[in-house]
């Protein structure tokens, strides 16, 4: 039967035509992204998207709210939009070997206090963008990007054009609000075919997978989305408004119930002696697979044994990434050159002969220190051979020493070749750092680097070379002069690479962090030895800014209660503790940290699941041997209700759980009159 032109049909015609195209489009999008099993071609599946199209323009009135064209949306003007995680996406520790998997295993145990093997599951590692998806009564309501693990980007418009790949509705019975994790990924075959088409449109060719797949979902214009051809594989959970499995095994059956494609190599072992057989199984079929991956996910099955583990910094402690072996190759050091991080340290980085290594080129590696230059005898020419540490980090193995040695040994500086001041090595370090301090440009610029990056004040647009750009022209000497760059607006849009639409952009991401979380404020300060998780530990135990600069200046004191209680904080300990009093003590720092305050919201650390907790905010000390679970696990578990853990008592110390065979802790707890607490009691207040 002939067609009928859009412009002939009646309006039930249309009607019935779109609620048939909207059923068979979505049909081979499951086809295309589910079961990666096409059933029709590309040119018969742009036809039916086509027909769509003409009938919806002849009659707007009769668009479905399940239209393949609602999944397209119009280009916005600016970036996207942050959206805050409700539960944090956080990273995985790595293993690069049996033995390092073992130690997870044996960690966990320990953490728990069991002896019994453990079940596991495993799945292999794809290689893409990890993506957050909220559904609403069973509705798709919005998705967005992992971004630093706190805060990601919304990229709701671009998920809803992955058809079949991200469902509209989950199937059958679902919590009335959940969050479902996964990772967006492209196929090998799909990045040929997206490689050919941007060859053949004189356009740059895209690295790997990964980065055409990232490239394609963080478009501004979901149309282009739309053309690329994403898949997704769930595999874990958020936020939940109710409990929907007991182990992962059996959650990953509920995802593929709702609708979601789950790798079909994920497998459950009985055992994690299994895991090594395992991993040797997916390494021989690598290169098979459609899609790429870098190691496989191991998961501690028992869902109830994952909440008591819980997390350690941004890692949780029931899942690791058991990585492939390294790939290497060739090339020849043609150059060593000295970097000046934001410390002061003088770290030497290898200028390569530009090297493919695993699908990416390589031009540059690190070096570490200048122990590491002359234990691996590294001379100028050498050839070396390369590899991705984690398949991320380029580093230098070793010199091939059957090809002819360079004649240029690497002779290491005493000097900062950025200001000039002497470069000393203390005693016991592997590290020379520059003396210059404030006065050192190659500190002030990596400061300021680092204050606007992705995991401190995460300011689009304000990059590494634009800050040497505004360093270099003088609008920059702190860091509260970033907050003053939207009144050069117009001077920024004047300047080579720069317009108004980008500086108008600039000032926008300028101004929405203003207000930031006091974690990451604190992270952003650059200050040595304070990473993400010493940044949260500080955050979360002194709760705010004001209270956190003034215990920090009391602190600064040697032998003070505020400077015993710093250096007790459970991952803290004396040596941080001195470096958070050294900062403290120049006043050009704290003068810095004043000039921020009065520009800035610095919000007050948020206490997970502690708005209910009878413990929230109180200093607690554990001693003695506890009964019913360990005092890793008692320690984890009084923080996540929001109370502050030491290993110190004090009069500031609220709480003392006292096991068996206390000691010098309780008499001290009952010399202070500090209320004291058995086990039994800890836990009944706690209501575990």
């Amino acid at each position: 039967m002939a067609e009928i032109d859009a412009a002939d049909l009646t309006d039930d015609q249309a009607r019935d035509e779109l609620a048939r195209l909207a059923m068979e489009i979505a049909y081979h999008d499951r086809a295309y992204h589910q079961k990666d099993a096409p059933e029709i071609s590309d040119a018969a599946y742009d036809a039916l998207r086509r027909r769509n199209a003409a009938i919806e323009a002849r009659f707007p009135d009769l668009i479905r709210s399940d239209s393949p064209s609602r999944r397209v949306g119009d280009a916005p003007d600016t970036g996207f939009t942050k959206v805050r995680h409700r539960v944090a996406m956080l990273s995985l520790d790595n293993a690069f070997n049996a033995e390092d998997f073992t130690e997870f295993c044996d960690r966990a145990r320990r953490f728990l206090g069991l002896t019994h093997p453990l079940a596991i599951v495993a799945e292999p590692k794809i290689d893409g963008l990890s993506i957050n998806l909220t559904y609403e009564d069973g509705a798709f309501a919005r998705g967005a990007t992992r971004g630093d693990g706190t805060e990601g980007e919304d990229v709701t418009a671009n998920l809803r054009t992955m058809v079949g790949a991200v469902p509209d509705r989950l199937i059958g019975s679902f919590p009335e609000r959940i969050e479902i994790r996964g990772e967006v990924f492209m196929t090998k075959a799909d990045f040929l075919a997206l490689n050919d088409s941007q060859a053949a449109a004189g356009q740059k060719l895209f690295a790997n997978p990964r980065n055409a797949a990232a490239g394609g979902l963080r478009q501004l214009d979901a149309k282009i989305t739309a053309e690329r051809r994403l898949s997704l594989f769930a595999y874990a959970m958020g936020e939940s408004s109710e409990p929907v499995a007991d182990s992962h095994a059996a959650y990953l059956e509920r995802l593929r119930g709702w609708g979601f494609a789950v790798n079909p190599l994920s497998r459950l072992l009985t055992t994690e002696a299994e895991a090594a057989a395992f991993q040797d199984e997916i390494a021989r079929q690598r290169a098979t697979l459609p899609y790429d991956i870098d190691g496989v996910v191991y998961k501690i099955n028992d869902l109830t044994l994952q909440r008591r583990l819980g997390f350690a910094g941004r890692a949780p402690r029931w899942a690791i990434a058991w990585k492939f072996p390294a790939e290497q190759a060739t090339t020849v050091l043609r150059a060593i050159r000295i970097q000046v991080g934001r410390t002061g340290a003088l770290t030497p980085v290898a200028e390569l002969e530009p090297v493919n290594v695993g699908g990416v080129l390589v031009a540059r590696a690190t070096l570490h220190n200048e122990d590491e230059i002359a234990r691996k005898d590294l001379h100028i020419g050498d050839t070396v051979i390369v590899q991705r540490a984690g398949d991320v980090i380029p580093q230098i193995v070793a010199v091939v020493t059957e090809q002819p040695r360079g004649a240029e040994a690497y002779d290491y500086p005493s000097v900062c070749p950025a200001c000039g001041s002497l470069a000393i090595r203390p005693p016991g370090e592997a590290i020379r750092r520059c003396t210059g301090g404030l006065i050192c440009p190659a500190q002030r610029v990596e400061r300021l680097i680092h204050f606007v990056s992705r995991n401190a004040f995460d300011i689009d647009g304000l990059g590494e070379k634009t800050i040497q750009e505004f360093y270099a022209e003088g609008w920059l000497h702190g860091p509260a002069d970033l907050f003053k760059l939207p009144e050069r607006e117009a001077d920024i849009a004047t300047r080579e690479g720069w317009g108004k639409l980008s500086a108008r952009n600039l000032s926008r991401a300028i101004k929405a962090r203003e207000t930031i979380a006091l974690e990451r404020f604190i992270f952003a300060l650059g200050i040595r030895r304070i990473g993400e998780a010493n940044a949260k530990l500080l955050a979360r135990h002194y709760g705010s800014y004001p209270n956190w600069r003034q215990q920090m200046l009391a602190a600064t004191t040697i032998g003070s209660d505020e400077r015993l209680a710093l250096g007790s904080i459970l991952g803290i300990g004396p040596a941080i503790a001195e470096e958070l009093a050294e900062f403290f003590m120049e006043r050009r720092n704290v003068a810095a940290l004043d000039e921020l305050a009065a520009v800035l919201t610095i919000e007050d650390a948020v206490m997970a699941e502690a708005a209910d907790s009878p413990v929230a905010g109180k200093v607690v000390v554990f001693t003695g041997t506890l009964e019913t679970m360990t005092r890793p696990e008692a320690k984890a578990r009084a923080e996540s209700l929001g109370a502050k853990v030491t290993d110190s008592v004090s009069k500031k110390t609220d709480l003392v759980v006292v096991g068996a065979d206390a000691g010098s802790k309780a008499r001290k707890a009952a010399e202070l009159g500090v209320r004291t607490l058995t086990e039994a009691e800890w836990r009944a207040l706690i209501g575990d």
